[in-house]
């Protein structure tokens, strides 16, 4: 949850001219581009599953889903199948 709410922050930074593009926002956060792609990515994620990521509740402090395990999904064309795939995951 919080990668993603990061993702969002970075492209409402890049619309509103705060970063000048991904790369001067990975120079300005002391992150590599590729890790900021793949935080980025995130956001191809559908809505409906964007919202439940970020309505997760951290247990005893740790994340329940890891940025990692969200990168197929993400990748993922369709919503349908990254719903599908979403599914599975958080059995």
């Amino acid at each position: 949850a919080q990668m993603l709410a990061l993702a969002h922050r970075l492209q409402d930074g890049i619309a509103m001219g705060e970063y000048k593009d991904r790369a001067e926002a990975a120079r300005r956060l002391g992150l590599t581009r590729a890790r900021i792609t793949q935080i980025m990515d995130l956001l191809l994620l559908a809505p409906d599953i964007q919202e439940q990521v970020l309505g997760l509740e951290r247990i005893d402090g740790v994340e329940p889903l890891s940025e990692r395990g969200l990168r197929p999904i993400a990748k993922t064309l369709s919503w349908a199948e990254q719903r599908q795939r979403w599914k599975q995951l958080i059995k």
